[in-house]
Formats: C-alpha cells, sequence, structure tokens
C-alpha cells in the first residue's frame, strides 16, 4: 500500500522522466565509448603511452571526484538548474573532444565531460525522486533507471563500434550533442524545479576534501586491478582514506555540511548506500573478466565481443520491473536477498565456465547482472525514499560514489585474485606470459606456429582458472550480501508499513522552490 497523500505521477511526468533518460544514457555510455575508438585516435594525434591512460581514465576520474559536491550544489542552486548547466558543458565538451588537435586538448576535453557528467547523475535521480511522489510509481521509474545506466555502458562500446565503420574517430563523441540539445529544450518545459529552500552556506572547503577523499582511492585501486599491488598504488588508497576520515569528521560537526546528517536518520540511507556498494563490486569485478575472455579467451574482435556482450541484457530488461512489482507485495528484505542469491547463482554458472563457454557464460552474466540491477533498483529507491525530499541530490550522489567505489574495489579484489591464481598456473612462463593474459596474446602472435599455440593454450586455460576461483569469491561476497540485506532493511518495505518510513520524508511543498508552479497535469 502506498503512501494516501502522495500524488500520483500522470502523463507529464512521466513523459519529464523519459527526458530524463536522455543524459544518463549518455553518461554511461561515454564509460566505453573509446573502446573502439582508441586505435584510430592513436593514429591521429600519437599520444604516449601515459597520455593514452590518461585519454580513457580522466572521464572517470573527474566524475567520481565530483559526485559529492554536485549533488550537494544540486541541492543549493536546484537540481533542474544544474542538470542544464551540466548538459551545456558535456554538449560544448563533446564537441572540443570529438575536434581534438592534440592529446592533450582529448585529454582536457575529456576532464569537462567528467565534470559535465558528475552534474548530470545525481541530478536525474534526485529529479526522479521529487518527480514521483508514489512509493509504487517511484519504485518502478528507479528501476528503469538502473536498467538504463546498465544497459547504457554496453550499448557505448558498440555503437562507437558502428559510428566508426561510417565516420571518424570524433564521431563517437558528436553522438552526445543532439541529444543534449534536446534536453534543453525539453527540460525547461517538462521538468520542474526543485532545491532545498533552507541549504545553508555552501562549504567550500569540502568541496577539496571530498575530491582527494575519493580521487585517490578510486586511483589507487584502479591500479592495483591493472598492475597488482603497488606500494605506490597501496599509498594512494591510504592517503584517500586519511582524507575521507577528515572528511567525514568536518561533516559531522557542521551544521551546513556538505553531506547533511539529516540523510542518516531514515534507517534505509545507510544500508541502501553499503548494499549498494557490494552489488557495484560484483558488476565491476565480472565485467573485469567477461569482456577479457570474450576477445582474449574466445578471440572475438573487439565488435563482436560487444555485440555478444548486449546479449544479457535481455535478462536485465525483465529483471528491474519484475523486481519492483514484487517489492510491493511482499516485504522488499527478501525481495533484495533474492536478488543477491540470483546474481551468486549467475557467477556459480560462470565458474563452471571453460576454454570454449560462450553460451554459458553469457548466461551467467545475463543471471548476474539480472539480479544486481534488482539490489540497485530496489535499494536505491529506498535510500532515496529515506532521505529528506530537499537533500535528495546529495543523496543521489552519495549513492553514486558509492557505485565508484564499489566497482573500483570490485576490479582491484577479483582482478587481484584472478590474476594470482593466472601467475601460480604458470611459473615457468616468460615474464610478459605470466604477467597478464593480454601479454600472452602478444608473445604468441609473435612466436607463432605451435609454440605460439601451445603459450595461447595454457594461458588461455591458466586465466579461465583465476576467473573460475573469482567466480566463486564474488559469489560468496554476495551471499553474505543477502544475509546482511535482511539484516538490514527488514521490516523497511513490507507491504502494510509501504509508505511509513520509506516514505518518512516525502516531496513536500516546502522542499520545492516557488519555481515549481501549479502540480503537473496528468
Amino acid at each position: 500500500m502506498t503512501n494516501s497523500a502522495a500524488r500520483l505521477a500522470g502523463r507529464r511526468e512521466w513523459t519529464a522522466f523519459t527526458v530524463l533518460l536522455l543524459p544518463l544514457l549518455l553518461v554511461s555510455m561515454d564509460v566505453s565509448v573509446l573502446y573502439f575508438a582508441i586505435p584510430a585516435i592513436t593514429q591521429e594525434l600519437d599520444p604516449s603511452a601515459t597520455q593514452q591512460l590518461w585519454i580513457f581514465d580522466s572521464y572517470a576520474f573527474a566524475l567520481a571526484g565530483l559526485l559529492i559536491t554536485m549533488g550537494s550544489l544540486g541541492d543549493r542552486i536546484g537540481r533542474r538548474k544544474l542538470l542544464l548547466m551540466g548538459a551545456t558543458a558535456f554538449g560544448l565538451a563533446s564537441v572540443g573532444a570529438a575536434y581534438a588537435t592534440s592529446a592533450e586538448m582529448l585529454i582536457a576535453a575529456r576532464v569537462l565531460l567528467g565534470i559535465g557528467g558528475a552534474t548530470l547523475m545525481p541530478s536525474t535521480l534526485a529529479l526522479v525522486r521529487n518527480l514521483f511522489e508514489d512509493a509504487r510509481q517511484r519504485g518502478q521509474a528507479i528501476a528503469i533507471w538502473s536498467g538504463a545506466m546498465t544497459g547504457g555502458i554496453a550499448l557505448g562500446s558498440v555503437l562507437s563500434g558502428v559510428m566508426l565503420n561510417h565516420f571518424w574517430w570524433g564521431s563517437v563523441f558528436l553522438i552526445n550533442v543532439p541529444a543534449m540539445l534536446l534536453l534543453l529544450v525539453l527540460v525547461p518545459v517538462l521538468v520542474p524545479e526543485f532545491k532545498d529552500p533552507a541549504p545553508g552556506r555552501f562549504d567550500l572547503l569540502s568541496v577539496p576534501l571530498s575530491t582527494t577523499a575519493v580521487l585517490p582511492v578510486v586511483y589507487g585501486l584502479k591500479e592495483i586491478a591493472a598492475e597488482g599491488l603497488e606500494p605506490l598504488y597501496a599509498l594512494s588508497v591510504a592517503v584517500g582514506l586519511a582524507f575521507g576520515f577528515v572528511f567525514v569528521r568536518r561533516q559531522r560537526s557542521r551544521d551546513d555540511a556538505m553531506v547533511a546528517r539529516a540523510l542518516f536518520r531514515g534507517r534505509g540511507f545507510g544500508a541502501g548506500i553499503a548494499l549498494n556498494t557490494i552489488a557495484a563490486f560484483a558488476m565491476m569485478g565480472s565485467a573485469y573478466f567477461t569482456t577479457q575472455y570474450l576477445q582474449s579467451v574466445l578471440g572475438m574482435g573487439t565488435l563482436e565481443a560487444a555485440l555478444w556482450s548486449l546479449a544479457p541484457s535481455l535478462l536485465i530488461g525483465a529483471a528491474a520491473p519484475v523486481s519492483a512489482a514484487l517489492a510491493q507485495k511482499t516485504d522488499r528484505a527478501y525481495v533484495i536477498a533474492g536478488g543477491f542469491i540470483l546474481a551468486a547463482f549467475g557467477f556459480t554458472l560462470i565458474s563452471l565456465v571453460g576454454s570454449d563457454s560462450l553460451w554459458l557464460l553469457l548466461t551467467g552474466a545475463g543471471v548476474l547482472a539480472s539480479g544486481l540491477v534488482t539490489v540497485m533498483s530496489l535499494v536505491s529507491d529506498m535510500a532515496l525514499a529515506s532521505a529528506p525530499a530537499e537533500k535528495a541530490g546529495s543523496a543521489a550522489s552519495l549513492l553514486e560514489t558509492g557505485s565508484e567505489f564499489g566497482g573500483a574495489l570490485g576490479m582491484a579484489v577479483l582482478g587481484s585474485l584472478g590474476t594470482a591464481v593466472y601467475r601460480s598456473d604458470l611459473p615457468g612462463a616468460e615474464p610478459a606470459v605470466r604477467e597478464t593474459l593480454g601479454g600472452a596474446v602478444a608473445t604468441a602472435h609473435q612466436l607463432g606456429g605451435a609454440a605460439g599455440e601451445q603459450v595461447l593454450a595454457l594461458a588461455r586455460e591458466a586465466f579461465v582458472h583465476g576467473m573460475q576461483y573469482a567466480a566463486w569469491g564474488g559469489a560468496a561476497l554476495l551471499l553474505a550480501g543477502g544475509v546482511l540485506a535482511v539484516a538490514l532493511t527488514r521490516g523497511l518495505g513490507a507491504p502494510a508499513a509501504a509508505g511509513a518510513e520509506a516514505e518518512a520524508a516525502p516531496a513536500q511543498p516546502s522542499a520545492q522552490t516557488a519555481e515549481q508552479g501549479a502540480p503537473l497535469a496528468g
């Protein structure tokens, strides 16, 4: 039963929600859009090895480092206003990236894209929280939002490959421009403004503190996943955690904190962030292996691998709406736990994959992703509903930041586990072969003939063995996540209580500005 006092969203709100999916898709697509373009970019701009890495990573780092700041800023100046500012910056940066004449210019454009993305992600989710006051409708909307975000990453690499078959490398960035122009036209018409009516002073010192808390940790974890546990990367994580401690202390001692203490008064908010982080851990940890399996074990080209990676989306598309419906009929704690168990079963299927098991891998990946999208959509809804409506931007930014941490940690932990097994299976191999599967593929091509085939076969078997161990580790974590979900969230979403604590902070008129105007007509 939903909150009887909540106004039901009509056609206009759902149309506005559809428009808000545009920036979400584009931001998630930009994570993977360079997969095909980098060879052409390398030929055209001649970046150094370090510059090539920054072309990839600068977007994600800027996005992760500014999420908390932008969520808080949106609460203060208005989420719609921040969304429009971010869309403008994203569109202009896309044009700059498309016509970049040097590696430095492209890196700068990617940083600006990340800054724009950091405004778009929390703004869209916060506006969804404000548009849908009814718990049932909001759950449906966030389920669609979660599925679109997951699908956008897979779609980005495929769309990139298609564009590059017909146009030059810069076209992968120009995809963003028409969508952003459409957003700038439709959002002022369809989406009302929401903001905190009494936000207090903006704490400028917390901006660099939050950035230096997030970035070193994300950077260190990503590098540990790629290069192993080196002292420099461990130090980077430690520095980030130290700044994080200072940031948290500051937030707890200030009335005008960037992260308001009121967010954590609802029992579901902290639990939602924790469970969402676990789900992101598993999602990105599995992707670390599945993408390599398709390309380096099965020998697929990048476009072919990207097309096959869309297959699990068929299951993902059904998972979120079904989970939202189930959560209206039973305690959502058990639906969330069921999502974790389903995802753990997906990891179990992946643990059975051999060196030539395409369909088993795709089935396992689909089951895994379906379970995780179930978890992510329900815990996101729970966390946002538990937070005060006027703090929805900050709440959304913390959810997204948790996802960034979880994803980086998943790649680091599961990637390190798989790499350790891989290397232990190749004790006497050449350093390049023993380092990574990619190095083994390159060495095998250099050797050629029977010797190259033997090296490649041994390396592929070792990689699959490592993936199996990582899958068992991921399954164990997800089962623990299911137990934790029941312990932390039981009673928060039971049918008889829906609209109680979950609706403890509905969107009140006092949390909206006069700019909202009259209620939207259905």
